[in-house]
């Protein structure tokens, strides 16, 4: 089973408030999310290996440590995560970025897949999925048993908001990941806040973290 996180860092925390404030602009929430995208991916690459370096300095030899190990490819559910692949670029700028196109079927609820897009080179990259909202867990499923299946490694899904802990969300991503490490912050009650905006947009409401329509 993979290894749930919770990224509780007060800017988080600050910056997470803000983009749910029904009064907080576009602007404003565009430029949070990409923040609190490098601030998540600060601490999702917290694990990555080392090697030692020794590197000439003004004043002489200094003993460091540069990244070692597979290089990185981030791998955004369109659209929502696109939002946050720059906040990752700007910590991993030789990462490479592909795209999964999924929407959810409005008789089955299931996840339909409808673009995807890699690196030429995503079997040798370890994979961060990428996905603001965490609900059922179908779409997080659906994307990263489609790496699997074309050889690839995903190691980690980022997101910003999720279900609360015994939501449908976080259960299903951890039982059906594998080794997958999510990290995330938490958000109680966002199945009630979802409620009310289906109302307000003449939505069907969410039902236990399920919205019937197409996924943007």
């Amino acid at each position: 089973m993979g290894r749930l996180v919770v990224c509780d860092h007060p800017l988080i925390q600050h910056k997470l408030t803000i983009i749910r404030d029904k009064t907080t602009n576009h602007k404003q929430f565009r430029e949070l999310v990409d923040e609190t995208a490098t601030l998540i991916g600060i601490e999702a690459t917290r694990d990555l290996p080392l090697e030692p370096k020794t590197v000439e300095t003004p004043v002489g030899r200094a003993e460091g440590k540069t990244i070692a190990g597979r290089k990185i490819g981030l791998i955004p559910i369109l659209r929502a995560g696109l939002g946050m692949v720059e906040g990752l670029l700007r910590l991993l700028p030789s990462a490479k970025v592909g795209h999964i196109g999924l929407y959810r079927d409005p008789e089955t609820l299931k996840p339909v897949q409808y673009y995807i897009s890699l690196p030429s080179d995503a079997e040798d990259r370890d994979l961060i999925v990428i996905d603001p909202m965490l609900a059922t867990g179908g779409s997080a499923i659906a994307a990263i048993s489609m790496l699997k299946e074309r050889n690839c490694r995903p190691t980690k899904m980022l997101c910003l908001i999720a279900s609360p802990e015994r939501g449908p969300g976080p259960e299903r991503s951890a039982s059906g990941c594998g080794h997958l490490h999510r990290r995330r912050r938490r958000t109680p009650g966002r199945t009630r806040i979802h409620r009310a905006r289906a109302r307000r947009r003449g939505r069907p409401p969410v039902r236990h973290g399920v919205t019937k329509g197409r996924r943007n």
